[in-house]
């Protein structure tokens, strides 16, 4: 039988010279991973083995993001990807005990995804380390560190097939597999013994793996056995369930309507990076279900197997995908096939995973985004994953300037888009433009929203809060309008939440904050859930609850309020110093104009209690200088307000002469565009007229409508 040795505890780790002891898993960025200039350099990890005459091989969950593996000095395996787990065959170095260093770099290399990514490339060795001990003959590593059994649940009619197939090292006539099928109390329902490695079980009719409401699950033991001798053993959980997505209908899940209501995840958390423990993915698990959320996208890497494993458990859908992102690399190719093959074949047996991401914001970089190999590339990993996977959905995620009839859009089985209306660009309210003009001209186009969010400061307030101010409060109206969108579509197969939880980014200066990605629904460190969580919780939980919003807004200026509330309720009691306000509603309740007076003021609902201090004038604490805000939406300000006001009948010698245009635009169209002697041909003309002609010149769709957007007018 095989054995299993963590090797977590007692390293040497070695950083520019400087030596200490670390425990696995680590990361030499846990503490500068959120500034800008955090270490990205090569590290050791050393260790001494014990003698072992068995087959022993090493595996390595997560390095980030190039590893060595040098055994008494000498250098015997290598890996390029930081998410991926490998294994190495120590065999002929341990028979008399060895030397393992573990080399480590996080620096940028030229040849490995990711190289420009909206997140901190953690260094480190920041999952588990082991040894596994096997007999000669045993289940093979050498399929890209899979675990050598692949299960696919088949259904056939009425019935259900469970296709096995193992790859098997050293096997001699001598040896026979045994298969067994238990259900989730432990029994036997399916026990075939065989000299073939590959099988078909008839299931007939199992229970089905149904998501949250019922995620069965059967566990399939492969076992070697000689002479009634048990060599080797692999066991994989097996879930019979069905996905189908319909460009109309939406998504079903064993034949019934299922809607996706999902959150985005990274895995780092403050002051560990990504070298956290099961104890945390419990927790973000717990999170995302208390919430109601029903799918996951793990963005954007391959996570740790536990975190699928608990997707499996708890009936979460996830989408899985590879750091194919932001910026496009024919040189990487051949890396984004080796990722994209070690995410489907060391994760093929989790009933949770119904799609494989295959890139995201590919065409962030607009230069590489033009590239001419990047259609046929993309191809070829649809193509690849396809070849590998013919059960699931391949998906990407495109940004929101990727123009709708880019190929792109026609490669993957089913399709994301990442969207920031309302927060990066325009109003929100564009969402739902945006959303019904693409369904319209491609209803055979599978949709999910991939992304969408706005900063939440928990320490920064508004009674008014406008776009690009940080606040609590105006994240709370961001997700109102976007909930409201996303529930009214049924053709909408899915969306996800960016984020579920703040996170690191290492270039970031946002909202007076260095280094973090504030868009979660959940603080950083998981120790608060902001007001937003809880608008999610009345639209996806069944757990009966009032939340008062507005309760880290403390100090405020004495006079009259609208208190906000979220509750799956029908109908929600408002308490505020001793006086009773009653309303009926429908996910959120708004109470107007509640006087908030001088000293403290105690709000109460459905048995939780909020105090806010009235005060003489208003905490200046709550708020940004505009220096802090990346965020302005200037196209919204009112004539009164500021001479950028423009509207479609504005000329395009004030689009290019506003200040705040002009950085905008540049920024999201080509530069030669803004800047271009021919655009002084087109001065004297008005927007609009420019906009009817455009295609036909050298603007794409995608940026007609920024043009569009930004210069359209208040008082539409």
């Amino acid at each position: 039988m095989r054995r299993i040795t963590n090797l977590n505890n007692g390293w040497t780790f070695s950083m520019n010279g400087r030596e200490k002891t670390v425990s696995l898993p680590h990361s030499w960025n846990a503490s500068d991973g959120t500034s800008k200039n955090y270490v990205r350099t090569r590290c050791v990890y050393k260790k001494e083995l014990l003698p072992s005459e068995n087959n022993t091989f090493l595996l390595v969950e997560g390095a980030n993001s190039v590893a060595e593996i040098i055994v008494n000095g000498n250098k015997i395996n290598a890996h390029k990807g930081g998410y991926s787990a490998f294994v190495t065959d120590l065999t002929p170095y341990i028979k008399d005990g060895c030397v393992l260093e573990i080399a480590v770099d996080n620096s940028d290399f030229d040849e490995v995804y990711p190289s420009s990514a909206d997140f901190t490339f953690w260094g480190g060795l920041y999952r588990n380390v082991s040894l596994i001990e096997t007999a000669s003959c045993h289940f093979s590593f050498s399929d890209y560190s899979s675990c050598g059994v692949y299960a696919t649940p088949r259904k056939t009619n009425d019935s259900w097939e469970l296709d096995v197939k193992c790859l098997i090292d050293n096997i001699n006539e001598s040896i026979k597999v045994r298969y067994t099928l238990k259900n989730a109390d432990g029994d036997t329902v399916i026990q075939e013994v065989s000299r073939q490695s590959e099988i078909t079980l008839d299931c007939g009719s199992p229970f089905l793996w149904d998501g949250i409401k019922n995620p069965y699950l059967y566990t399939l033991s492969c076992e070697l056995v000689e002479n009634e001798r048990i060599l080797d053993n692999v066991a994989v959980k097996v879930g019979f369930r069905t996905v189908e997505i319909d460009s109309e209908k939406g998504l079903f899940l064993n034949g019934k309507a299922y809607k996706l209501r999902g959150v985005s995840r990274h895995q780092d958390r403050e002051n560990m990076g990504n070298a956290i423990t099961e104890k945390e993915h419990l927790e973000d698990i717990n999170l995302i279900l208390e919430m109601g959320a029903n799918s996951v996208r793990l963005a954007h890497y391959q996570q740790n197997s536990y975190f699928y494993d608990l997707c499996d458990e708890r009936g979460v859908l996830v989408w899985a995908e590879a750091p194919v992102i932001s910026s496009f690399s024919e040189q990487k190719q051949e890396n984004a096939k080796q990722q994209l093959t070690e995410l489907v074949k060391q994760n093929y047996n989790h009933p949770s995973i119904f799609c494989w991401g295959i890139e995201n914001e590919i065409t962030q970089n607009k230069k590489n985004g033009k590239s001419k190999a990047l259609i046929p590339c993309i191809r070829e990993l649809n193509s690849l994953v396809k070849s590998l996977d013919g059960t699931r959905f391949t998906t990407c995620a495109q940004l929101s300037v990727l123009d709708s009839e880019s190929e792109l859009n026609r490669i993957t089985d089913i399709l994301g888009y990442n969207h920031y209306f309302g927060w990066y660009d325009f109003s929100f309210d564009f969402l739902n433009k945006w959303l019904d003009s693409f369904h319209s001209k491609y209803p055979d186009i599978k949709l999910c929203l991939s992304e969408y969010g706005a900063e939440g400061l928990v320490n920064l307030h508004s009674a008014s809060p406008v776009q690009g101010d940080y606040t609590e409060e105006y994240q709370c109206i961001f997700h109102e309008e976007y909930i409201k969108a996303i529930t009214s579509r049924d053709w909408l197969w899915g969306s996800y939440v960016w984020n579920m939880f703040d996170f690191g980014a290492a270039n970031r200066r946002e909202g007076g904050v260095l280094g973090k990605n504030n868009k979660g629904l959940v603080t950083y460190d998981r120790k608060v859930k902001k007001d937003s969580f809880y608008l999610y919780k009345a639209y996806w939980s069944n757990e009966p609850f009032v939340h008062i919003c507005g309760r880290r807004f403390k100090n405020r200026k004495a006079g009259l309020y609208d208190i906000k509330a979220y509750s799956n309720k029908p109908e929600v009691t408002l308490t505020v110093n001793g006086r009773e306000y009653t309303q009926k509603g429908d996910k959120i309740f708004i109470f107007k104009e509640i006087e908030i007076v001088m000293g403290e003021n105690r709000l109460s609902a459905d048995g939780e209690e909020v105090i806010i201090y009235g005060k003489a004038e208003a905490d200046k604490s709550y708020k940004i200088s505009e220096a802090d805000s990346l965020v302005r939406n200037w196209a919204k300000k009112s004539p009164e307000e500021s001479v950028n006001y423009l509207s479609p009948d504005s000329r395009i010698r004030e689009l290019v002469k506003s200040e705040d245009a002009h950085i905008m635009l540049k920024g999201r169209l080509d530069s030669d565009i803004l800047d271009s002697p021919f655009m002084k041909l087109l001065y004297p003309l008005k927007t609009k007229t420019v906009l009817k002609i455009a295609r036909r010149i050298w603007l794409t769709e995608s940026d007609c409508l920024l043009l569009s957007e930004y210069t359209y007018a208040i008082h539409k």
